[in-house]
C-alpha cells in the first residue's frame, strides 16, 4: 500500500508543472532584463565581446544555481555566500576595470533577486525596472562630465616647461582634437627630444577610456 502511495506521489510530482512554469517565467524575466542591460547599456560603450559573453553566462549560471538549489533550504545564506565569492574573485588573466566589476555586481544581484524573491511577477518586474532606470540615469547622465586620461609621447620638448603650459595645452588640443584640461609631464628623453605626457580631457561621448586610465608613468617606460 505504501508503495502505491509513493508511486502516486512520484507520478504527481512528474505531472505537476506549476514549478516548471514559475522557473520558466522567472528565467524569461531574468534573461530579458540581463540581456537588455548588457546589450543596450554596457556593450554600446565598451564593445567588449568577451565581457558580453561572461556577464550573460554568469547571469544564467547564478540564476539556475540559486533557483534550483533553493529547495536545499540554503536560501539566503547560500545566495549571500555565492554573492561574496563572486565579489572577492578577480580574474587572474586580466584585471577587471571598475565599470565591468560594477556591472558584474549588478548582474549577480539581479540574478539572485529574480531567483529567490518571494514576490509576485509584477513586483519582480518593478524591481528589475528600478535597476534598469538607475543604470540608465547614471550611464546617460549628460550633466556629469566624464574626465579621461591618456599617455602621449610628445616631440615638442621645448613646450614642457612650466612657463609654456598654455602653449603646450593649445598645441595638444589642436593635434589631438581633445578638450584637454590638464597635462602632467612624465619621463623625458633628451637624446630623442621626446617626453611622455599624461593628458586629462573632458570625454564628451562618456565612453570610458579604461586603457588610458589604467596606464601609469611606470608603464610609459615600456613604450
Amino acid at each position: 500500500m505504501n508503495d502505491l502511495f509513493e508511486t502516486t506521489d512520484f507520478a504527481k510530482s512528474i505531472l505537476d508543472t506549476s514549478e516548471m512554469y514559475e522557473l520558466f517565467i522567472r528565467f524569461v524575466i531574468n534573461t530579458l532584463v540581463i540581456g537588455g542591460l548588457i546589450h543596450f547599456f554596457y556593450y554600446p560603450k565598451s564593445q567588449r565581446r568577451d565581457y558580453y559573453f561572461t556577464f550573460f553566462i554568469i547571469s544564467v549560471s547564478v540564476f539556475l544555481m540559486i533557483y534550483l538549489l533553493g529547495s536545499v533550504k540554503l536560501k539566503i545564506g547560500f545566495a549571500l555566500g555565492l554573492f561574496a565569492i563572486f565579489g572577492i574573485i578577480r580574474y587572474r588573466t586580466e584585471s577587471m576595470p571598475v565599470r565591468e566589476m560594477t556591472y558584474l555586481f549588478a548582474i549577480i544581484a539581479m540574478s539572485v533577486i529574480n531567483a529567490l524573491a518571494e514576490i509576485g511577477y509584477i513586483g519582480l518586474l518593478l524591481v528589475n525596472l528600478s535597476f534598469i532606470v538607475c543604470i540608465w540615469l547614471t550611464e546617460s547622465a549628460k550633466w556629469i562630465n566624464s574626465e579621461s586620461s591618456k599617455l602621449i609621447q610628445y616631440d615638442r620638448i621645448a613646450l614642457i616647461k612650466p612657463e609654456n603650459q598654455k602653449e603646450l595645452i593649445d598645441d595638444l588640443r589642436e593635434r589631438t582634437g581633445l578638450n584637454i584640461t590638464k597635462v602632467e609631464v612624465g619621463s623625458i628623453d633628451f637624446l630623442r627630444d621626446t617626453a611622455v605626457l599624461k593628458v586629462y580631457y573632458i570625454n564628451s561621448s562618456a565612453v570610458p577610456n579604461t586603457i588610458g586610465d589604467a596606464l601609469t608613468f611606470k608603464d610609459a617606460k615600456k613604450l
